[in-house]
């Protein structure tokens, strides 16, 4: 009998949307070969969708329809995946905790949901008053209901114990590939030169300290470039500031969704730019740890405890034009990085390492006995004269 193990909480694989739908398919791809029964809950956002199941690289999907545009839908998305696998007796895993008042469904059936809490979503300075009380609220549910807390930081699993016991909380980071090359030509193809630039990957908000890093790289003319991606729209204040304070140095790309192209930029890069103030284990700093890159970070416990010694960490601008002088000016020190960079990706973020820590604790909440079936250490059918009772059982 195969373990079984249910995703719910992304939209779903193949990723294509964001960190917890990248660690579904890796996650969930790594148990199918290790011979679990994946089934992996992916929203429809066609309104006249029905619910519907196909097979992707061994994972099961069920295909749940959302019927209603932006948060509504996505309300409607959790609650029918919710209701989908509480008519089963699988361990669930569920991805962040937006929707989690809906899994008192699980909690009354004794279904045994894992909730993975990424970051203090609530204290994040881009939802307004009534949004961080919404997701405060969700917050205390989520530490009420689920029958164990996944922390993807040391810091997210000292906040959350000030909610519940320490005993109801594993940390578990966030993976990336280790990447040992990549092709040049989605560099070439957009104008850049391998190994003369420098990136950043992230969202065009306040507390990802974009705005700061882009004065700081503008302030002077390096020789190289800074090649920004994410979305950015003039009509957004904050992102209209930042399209202001760029030099001719700076490069915006764009959103990029391709996860090869995005990979190549990184690989091919100097360094990594990483301004973000808040949240746990980032997965756009891991997975530059896991290019090898050098890396300049904002000075916090959330990047210091996931970069280490890969990385220069500044304050303010000023701090940024420092470690730009000695990444870029001192041949012999970005290399340094680097090898820390690899050696920290290594030790922490490998996507073996992150699958094995998942499968040990979901093992620890499957029903008593499919552990069992699965040791093959039930004592068979006193019926059957041709199998004897294990020696474990016999003595």
């Amino acid at each position: 009998m195969a373990p079984t193990v249910r995703m719910l909480g992304t939209r779903g694989v193949p990723a294509a949307h964001g960190g917890f739908e990248t660690a579904v398919e890796n996650i969930g791809l790594r148990l199918v070969d290790r011979g679990w029964r994946v089934v992996v809950y992916c929203q429809d956002d066609d309104p006249a969708a029905v619910l519907r199941t196909d097979t992707w690289k061994g994972i099961e999907r069920v295909h749940v329809p959302s019927r209603y545009p932006g948060a509504k839908g996505t309300l409607w998305f959790d609650m029918g995946s919710i209701q989908h696998a509480a008519q089963h007796r699988d361990v669930c895993v569920t991805f962040g905790y937006n929707s989690a008042m809906l899994t008192a469904l699980l909690r009354a059936r004794g279904i045994p949901n894992l909730i993975n809490m990424d970051g203090i979503e609530w204290k994040r300075a881009r939802w307004t008053g009534s949004q961080k009380a919404f997701l405060y609220g969700q917050e205390r549910a989520a530490c009420r209901l689920g029958s164990h807390l996944i922390a993807d930081h040391p810091e997210i699993k000292r906040h959350l114990a000030t909610r519940v016991s320490e005993d109801k909380i594993t940390t578990i980071a966030y993976g990336a590939p280790h990447v040992v090359d990549a092709p040049e030509l989605p560099v070439v193809a957009r104008g850049l030169a391998p190994g003369e630039y420098l990136t950043l990957v992230a969202r065009p908000v306040p507390e990802n300290s974009i705005l700061e890093v882009v004065r700081a790289f503008s302030s002077r003319p390096w020789g190289r470039r800074l090649v920004v991606l994410g979305d950015y729209d003039r009509a957004d204040p904050y992102q209209r500031a930042v399209l202001d304070a760029a030099s001719d140095e700076v490069v915006f790309l764009g959103a990029i969704y391709e996860t090869d192209v995005v990979e190549a930029l990184r690989f091919h890069s100097l360094a990594y730019l990483h301004g973000h103030q808040v949240g746990g284990t980032n997965p756009s700093l891991v997975e530059a740890l896991g290019c090898g890159n050098p890396v300049i970070a904002h000075d916090n416990r959330y990047n210091r405890w996931v970069a280490d010694a890969a990385a220069l960490y500044f304050r303010d601008e000023r701090d940024v034009v420092a470690a730009l002088d000695r990444v870029l000016d001192d041949s012999s020190f970005g290399p340094r990085l680097a090898a820390e960079a690899r050696s920290r990706h290594a030790a922490e973020f490998t996507w073996d390492r992150i699958t094995d820590q998942y499968e040990t604790l979901v093992r620890a909440f499957m029903p008593v006995r499919q552990r069992l079936l699965e040791a093959r250490v039930l004592r068979p059918d006193p019926g059957d004269r041709h199998t004897p009772a294990p020696a474990t059982l016999r003595r």
